[in-house]
């Protein structure tokens, strides 16, 4: 080779590189500054993060963890990308394929009549082509079925975060209306004793019987209290059957006062968000699709050349049609060049980068997206947590009222009434604590999903 040709070669190399069909994608490291908010920056200096934490050890509840384990096992979601995954693995093989010759059989036979005389030919040749993939469209085309197929292994990880975050969520929900159902059971049953109690009071005169009447009419609004409260725990249990692929049931489990989790709330480094949390990874593959199929489109400007050729067995070479099978070969080399169709392929080439630019952005909201989850999440974790104490000396105080008032009522020092506020006023707020206790729990587990915690690895 003279140095004219290897300049040519050179030359031609550095102009292809110039257009961008063998550029490789490089993935974004940068992320927009202070993407938890304010109220996390503290806790973002840390290269560990809460969503290390397998879920295992983050969900200590052992009836939690053998309901995680089912669902993982047999909710519909899961095996839907379990098939995506196939479905992208297939896209993937025969992307790669597609840079291996390509072979079929195709026999012929005929019969031919001429003047009673009947000819048999035959022809059963081996036919193959292969595409030169100089200017990168089988490359291009690999590297983006690579993207798609690792994009349905991040959406695996997706629906594994979710599934267990909705069934803990789902599961610390039932144990929330357990402890309601038991609290207002409490109040029925104390209401009914304050019930006769203002009975006696009436029989002895020291009470009229609008007081009893209202003590009675309140007993009775908790008990529907009650009702409303086992309808609802029945709809969720209902929903945790849906999660978990099966039959409606009853399902075993512990207690919300028992609930214990990591006091250990370091977020982790933004960059390092990016790694753990699967849709930020699907947003970016397909970004990553996007910069590929642009390389195609550019690539399409240039030339195809495909190699084919046949080798084979014949009778019907030259005018001896009766002669004995012979074997047979042929090469061909073709070069497609595409010449009246420029107009279309620069539209496309425009749409690719169009797409392309429109998968970045996407990609970028996603980033924002999941700042404002970490944020809310670990807002809500800390005002929950605020208001704890609040609640415990609130209900002590209403404890205390609710003793003084029903004792100054039987000695015929206060009216009814402020016994029935001081006890609605307490059920309110032991209600509300419940309440308090299940949204810290859950603002809890909704920072541990938004950080990328929850996977199945």
């Amino acid at each position: 080779m003279n140095a004219k040709q290897k300049f040519i070669i050179l030359g031609t190399t550095l102009l292809l590189s110039g257009c961008g069909i063998y550029t490789k994608y490089e993935p974004q490291d940068t992320v927009p500054d202070n993407l938890y908010g304010e109220e996390a920056a503290s806790l973002s200096a840390d290269t560990t993060s809460i969503a290390d934490i397998d879920w295992r050890d983050f969900f200590n509840d052992p009836y939690l963890q053998a309901l995680i384990e089912k669902g993982l096992a047999q909710n519909t979601d899961v095996q839907t990308a379990n098939l995506r995954i196939e479905e992208a693995k297939a896209s993937l093989l025969s992307a790669k394929l597609a840079f291996l010759p390509s072979f079929a059989l195709s026999p012929q036979g005929s019969i031919n009549t001429v003047e009673s005389q009947v000819s048999r030919t035959y022809t059963l040749p081996i036919t193959a082509s292969w595409e030169l993939d100089i200017f990168g469209k089988l490359r291009n085309a690999k590297r983006q079925a690579k993207a798609a197929y690792a994009q349905s292994e991040d959406y695996r990880q997706a629906v594994y975060s979710s599934l267990t975050a909705n069934i803990a969520n789902t599961y610390y929900t039932l144990l929330m209306l357990d402890e309601q159902l038991d609290i207002s059971r409490q109040t029925a049953n104390s209401w009914k004793e304050t019930v006769s109690s203002t009975q006696a009071l009436m029989d002895a005169g020291l009470a009229d019987e609008a007081a009893v009447s209202q003590m009675q009419a309140t007993y009775y609004e908790v008990q529907n209290s009650v009702i409303d409260l086992e309808e609802q725990i029945n709809q969720v249990e209902n929903s945790l059957s849906l999660l978990l692929a099966e039959t409606p049931r009853h399902y075993p489990r512990g207690k919300l006062s028992d609930q214990e989790f990591t006091s250990d709330l370091s977020t982790g480094i933004p960059l390092q968000m990016l790694s753990r949390r699967p849709d930020v990874r699907m947003t970016e593959r397909q970004l990553e699709q996007a910069f590929y199929t642009t390389n195609q489109a550019t690539a399409a400007f240039y030339p195809s050349i495909t190699l084919s050729g046949s080798a084979g067995w014949t009778n019907s070479i030259g005018s001896l049609i009766s002669n004995p099978a012979q074997f047979i070969t042929s090469a061909l080399a073709s070069l497609t060049e595409p010449l009246f169709n420029r107009g279309t392929l620069i539209a496309r080439r425009r749409i690719a980068k169009a797409q392309q630019e429109e998968a970045l952005l996407a990609f970028r909201q996603q980033l924002l997206d999941a700042g404002t989850e970490v944020n809310d999440a670990l807002v809500s974790y800390q005002t929950s947590k605020r208001k704890k104490e609040n609640y415990r000396q609130q209900i002590e105080a209403l404890e205390r009222a609710y003793t003084s008032t029903s004792l100054l009522m039987e000695n015929g020092n206060t009216t009814y009434l402020e016994v029935l506020t001081a006890r609605q006023s307490l059920l309110a707020a032991q209600l509300s604590q419940t309440a308090n206790q299940f949204k810290e729990i859950q603002s809890l587990i909704n920072l541990y999903q938004a950080l990328g915690g929850g996977q199945e690895l």
